[in-house]
């Protein structure tokens, strides 16, 4: 992601997508997906209802600027299940997402060249079926001012068409702002012309 570059795709809801060769069932879930810590509750979820499948493979991709990455091939040949996968993601250029491939295996060994085209195939498969969405980057950050400053916050808030995520209003207020990254420094900027207001970065969505 380049330093002008605030948008990102990524897919609005899981899909499914299925690809069969001589006997073998390969079935691909996509996920939304953000928190690694995720990962070993999905395998378990699709392990339960696929429980005589001979292999869970997968591959993520994470971060808005697409550079965290990871692949599984769980006991198929190196490199024939989890990097098609993952190569599948990189040509369709999107991010925050997690594909496992659930196989079946049908009796007829598919060689090398044939696992890389049924993990690849079904992986388009699930794609395709799903709804690619373009999200921008958003600077979460927050706010402290004083009350009677209200008026000079909201006034900004509203002009710049910002997100409130929480606010706290008492004779110190606290709000937490949603920026997207190519607003950021203007927003920023007005915000601390206004006396005595103290702006803290949190996170980057």
């Amino acid at each position: 992601m380049s330093l002008f570059e605030d948008t990102y795709s990524t897919i609005e809801e899981p899909s499914e997508g299925i690809f069969r060769d001589k006997g073998s069932k390969f079935i691909a879930y996509s996920y939304p997906f953000k928190d690694e810590s995720n990962l070993k509750d999905i395998l378990a979820h699709l392990k339960s209802i696929h429980p005589k499948a001979r292999h869970y493979c997968w591959a993520y991709r994470l971060s808005p600027d697409r550079t965290v990455y990871r692949v599984n091939d769980d006991g198929e040949p190196s490199g024939t299940a989890g990097r098609p996968i993952l190569n599948v993601l990189l040509s369709r250029d999107v991010t925050n997402i997690l594909v496992v491939v659930v196989r079946y295996f049908g009796g007829t060994l598919l060689g090398v060249p044939g696992l890389i085209n049924a993990y690849k195939l079904s992986t388009q498969e699930a794609l395709d079926a799903a709804t690619i969405v373009e999200k921008t980057v958003n600077d979460v950050y927050s706010i402290e001012f004083e009350y009677i400053q209200m008026n000079d916050v909201m006034r900004i808030i509203k002009d710049e068409n910002i997100i409130v995520l929480s606010q706290h209003f008492d004779n110190n207020c606290v709000i937490n702002i949603e920026i997207r990254k190519m607003q950021v420094n203007k927003v920023i900027t007005k915000l601390n012309n206004i006396e005595g207001l103290k702006t803290k970065y949190i996170s980057t969505l």
